[in-house]
């Protein structure tokens, strides 16, 4: 299929579509048995910053019999000129249409893009619901840290990937290779697939439910398929593929850059982080293997920065041998290293001046909360005094931009822990006023941004009840007011989306067909703000009957069941019971490397757990 000129030119951003950039991956169609379409459900430029489509694209085009394609979801401009042209959802590399691939396979990295994948599908000519999908139709799958609550998708997903992919997605064609020759119906394949750990097909259970709305149990519809269904993990980061090349977008993209991956999962615990717990335990790459992958990366893309990745980047066992390495290396070819999800309690000048020679950028710093108190109800473990340490190191360095992230409406939360949040920048500002006018850098910019807390599954606040938009909105309008510096900028975001990324993390089947419906409504880009259609979402949840509150508003009781009850991530029920108990204490629970708290993620591999 080609794209006019005349409809590129007509559209924001023709290079979104057009494809063949450098490192993209080109195949003969005639020696390929199965085609996968790569699908991220928002534009071109935040899919192509996406580190795991980054890494599976290049892993499944290893494969000789398989072609990996990229597809995004088109900005509204070009959907309109290919809804009014009757052109297909394509993908970039062959500009064929995905509706005659054999999977259409869909990243979940935040819970308000789902609309975006409803809106593909139908583009694509796909039914939308997987049981309106016959032997004709490609399979669509799902994984990604929001496959951890799988239901509010159970009804449109054929089967979702829990956990890292490297080996399930081999494991699945390698499963779709023999069945395909073999003739056999849809169901036998979907059939087939329920026994790879880490694969649930959500056609093969059902649940039940008590009168008061809340789930009584979910089960297999028959005992050949599994109870609870476990996550997979990659257990050696050194032998797994990691792309030597990487594609290079033509345009501007988020996170244009290298990204070396450091390690997966955390040893913090901090109770309102689901990635803390979802990615548990905690594996590392060594310095060795990432030097060896920085030199390769630098050399077929040309890339001028290199990010280390991770949860938290200070964390990382070989982090001063490493930087050092890497500074050295680097410094000659005049590539800089950035270093995001440096902790406020090890922050390092000396490595941030060695790592920024080339260039220096802002620094960024999440305490989260206002007042200790707090920061020991969410188990952060970092102090008033740490960041101002931090700062004032900074601003002697020569640094004169900072970034503080925080959090409202945690559990406990008071209008005291709100002024805490103006009070910590007022001290930033006094810090940097504090600094030797010869020694800080010109223009101090202090930037202070609220999210919403979002109780999500897999953390101890799962059973916590989200503030209702009008507490959000009277809290963000408080911290406002209380911010008086120049030199301090507040940015928040809309408690309206906070309120349905509540509803949709802790949803169950029951909210598909509210997603539904909003999508017909004309809801899709949710996350975008000239996009965001509230008063359809709302009017959607009226039409369905159903109370989003239920979901978002609502403290659940210890003993409810869930609506990922199904799902095993090795971290047990018990383990976030009791971090929830400890949080309302105030008690710290210390970092997996001091001292194991007993999570249960050493099921995995207890070595694995000591690293």
């Amino acid at each position: 299929m080609k794209i006019s000129d005349e409809i590129l030119i007509s559209v924001e951003k023709p290079s979104r579509y057009t494809g063949n950039e450098w490192n993209q991956v080109n195949k003969d169609l005639s020696g390929i048995n199965i085609r996968f379409a790569f699908c991220f459900p928002d534009v071109y430029e935040v899919g192509m910053s996406h580190l795991g489509m980054r890494i599976l694209y290049h892993l499944i085009n290893e494969r000789d019999d398989t072609y990996c394609e990229r597809v995004f979801a088109p900005w509204v401009d070009m959907e309109q000129r290919m809804r009014e042209n009757g052109i297909p959802l394509f993908a970039l590399e062959s500009k064929d249409s995905i509706k005659d691939f054999d999977f259409i396979g869909f990243t979940l990295q935040y819970e308000m893009s789902y609309t975006n994948i409803l809106n593909m599908l139908d583009l694509a000519g796909v039914p939308i619901r997987s049981s309106d999908r016959t032997a004709g139709h490609p399979f669509v799958c799902a994984g990604g840290p929001c496959a951890y609550n799988p239901e509010p998708l159970a009804d449109i997903i054929d089967f979702f990937v829990l956990g890292e992919g490297e080996e399930v997605i081999n494991e699945v064609l390698d499963e779709y290779m023999k069945w395909k020759s073999s003739g056999s119906s849809r169901e036998a394949f979907l059939d087939n697939i329920s026994r790879i750990e880490g694969v649930y097909v959500p056609r093969f259970y059902k649940t039940e439910y008590n009168q008061d709305g809340t789930i009584a149990a979910i089960k297999p519809k028959d005992d050949r398929y599994p109870g609870k269904i476990r996550k997979r993990i990659i257990k050696d980061l050194n032998k797994v593929f990691y792309p030597e090349k990487i594609i290079v977008p033509f345009t501007d993209i988020v996170h244009d850059r290298i990204m070396l991956e450091l390690f997966r999962g955390c040893i913090r615990g901090c109770r309102f982080c689901q990635a803390g717990f979802i990615y548990r335990p905690v594996r590392e790459k060594s310095a060795e293997r990432l030097r060896g992958l920085a030199e390769k990366l630098v050399e077929s893309t040309g890339y001028e920065e290199i990010s280390l990745t991770s949860l938290s980047t200070s964390d990382y066992t070989q982090l001063q041998e490493l930087t050092e390495s890497l500074i050295d290396d680097m410094r000659r070819k005049k590539v800089n290293l950035s270093l995001p999800s440096l902790r406020v309690d090890s922050f390092s000048l000396e490595l941030m001046e060695k790592a920024q020679e080339v260039r220096k950028s802002g620094l960024t710093f999440a305490p989260e909360a206002g007042t200790q108190r707090l920061r020991n109800v969410i188990n952060k473990g970092v102090t008033e005094e740490d960041l101002l340490n931090s700062v004032s190191i900074a601003f002697e360095g020569g640094w004169s931009g900072v970034k503080l992230y925080f959090m409202i409406g945690l559990p406990t939360e008071t209008y005291d822990d709100i002024d805490g949040i103006a009070d910590l920048g007022n001290k930033v500002v006094k810090a940097y006023m504090d600094t030797p006018k010869e020694k800080r850098g010109k223009g101090l910019r202090v930037t202070i941004s609220t999210s919403s807390f979002v109780p999500k599954p897999f953390t101890p606040f799962q059973w916590e009840a989200q503030d209702t938009i009008e507490v959000l909105r009277e809290k963000q309008k408080y911290l406002n007011s209380k911010i008086r510096s120049k030199y301090i900028t507040y940015n928040w975001h809309d408690p309206e989306l906070s309120f349905l990324e509540a509803v949709f993390a802790r949803g169950d089947r029951k909210t598909g067909e509210v997603l539904i419906k909003a999508w017909e409504k004309g809801c899709k880009f949710d996350s975008w703000g000239e996009h965001f259609k509230f008063k359809e979402w709302l009017d959607a949840f009226d039409e369905c009957g159903i109370d989003p509150a239920f979901y978002a508003n609502r403290k659940r009781a210890m003993d409810e069941v869930f609506p990922w009850e199904h799902i095993d991530i090795g971290v047990s029920r018990k383990f976030l019971e009791r971090e929830n108990k400890r949080a309302y204490k105030g008690e710290l629970t210390p970092n997996c490397r001091i001292n194991c708290s007993g999570c249960g993620a050493a099921a995995f591999g207890e070595s694995l757990c000591k690293t």
